[in-house]
């Protein structure tokens, strides 16, 4: 409950805190209806599967967000509470994309040798650890202990560390090797794929949305911390995942592992859907 109610007078922050707990509660209410459904529905066992682990995922989530309350806010459950929030995400997104109508019409690209695959995983990867460490600097209040910027200290080191320091560094650093490879997975997308809209508009976007990011991350230094600055930034991070995680599917799936194709025979779609030699 909020101040031992359901409904709590909406003043100061409590709207914004008990507005969390709603939504909250539409997802996981959501999540069950899409768990059942699935199961009822759906042919695949491995997605049936998915379902009850999104449904595994919210129950975590929710777990996490009690404690973080009733624990008065430590670092480790805010920051988990964060981190399960973004691969719940890209779950969903997942089972989004298995269940769309493109899923089963498969077209492989003559670049058979392509490392597509390899490098949008690297990169989806990457997003989520910076997602990890931006969880653990915002929990640690630790977003402006190092109060310049591009500089750091007025040079490129942090001049003394401490926990604080080295996590918001960390970010920093981090953060350039996002942007360096979401450049290079734009490069090989266009390399790979550009006569395909369904891999060159995720990339595209990727590229968009990481130049957004920069510019927030900036902003929230220059501005000390303006909230809607800060909000948009994690918003903008989560969407820059999932852009990563659906062009990470799509290379998988209509490419597959370079060193599995190279040495196979072409394949073409036959009109069931299924992969025929």
């Amino acid at each position: 409950l909020s101040f031992g109610k359901v409904m709590p007078p909406m003043e100061g922050g409590v709207f914004y805190e008990h507005g969390h707990r709603m939504v909250a509660t539409g997802v996981g209410i959501l999540t069950v209806v899409l768990a059942f459904a699935l199961w009822r529905i759906e042919s695949r066992q491995w997605m049936r599967r998915l379902g009850w682990v999104a449904l595994g995922l919210v129950v975590v989530q929710g777990l996490l967000g009690g404690l973080t309350v009733l624990m008065k806010l430590p670092v480790w459950t805010s920051a988990a509470h964060a981190c399960v929030a973004q691969g719940f995400l890209m779950l969903v997104v997942f089972i989004t994309l298995a269940l769309s109508p493109g899923w089963n019409a498969l077209r492989v690209t003559r670049d058979h040798g392509s490392s597509l695959p390899i490098l949008t995983t690297i990169t989806t990867v990457v997003i989520y650890l910076q997602l990890v460490l931006g969880a653990v600097m915002r929990h640690m209040n630790a977003g402006l202990v190092i109060p310049d910027f591009p500089l750091v200290f007025g040079g490129l080191v942090p001049s003394h560390f401490t926990p604080e320091v080295a996590v918001h560094y960390g970010h920093r650093v981090w953060a350039m090797v996002v942007v360096t490879l979401v450049t290079l997975t734009f490069i090989s997308t266009l390399k790979t794929a550009r006569d395909r809209r369904d891999f060159t508009r995720p990339a595209v976007f990727m590229v968009a949305v990481v130049i957004l990011q920069a510019g927030l991350g900036a902003m929230i230094i220059l501005t000390q911390r303006q909230i809607h600055v800060t909000t948009m930034h994690v918003v903008t991070g989560a969407i820059l995942l999932g852009a990563s995680l659906v062009l990470t599917v799509r290379a998988w799936r209509f490419l597959g592992a370079p060193s599995m194709v190279s040495s196979a025979r072409p394949v073409r779609p036959s009109p069931l859907g299924e992969t025929v030699r």
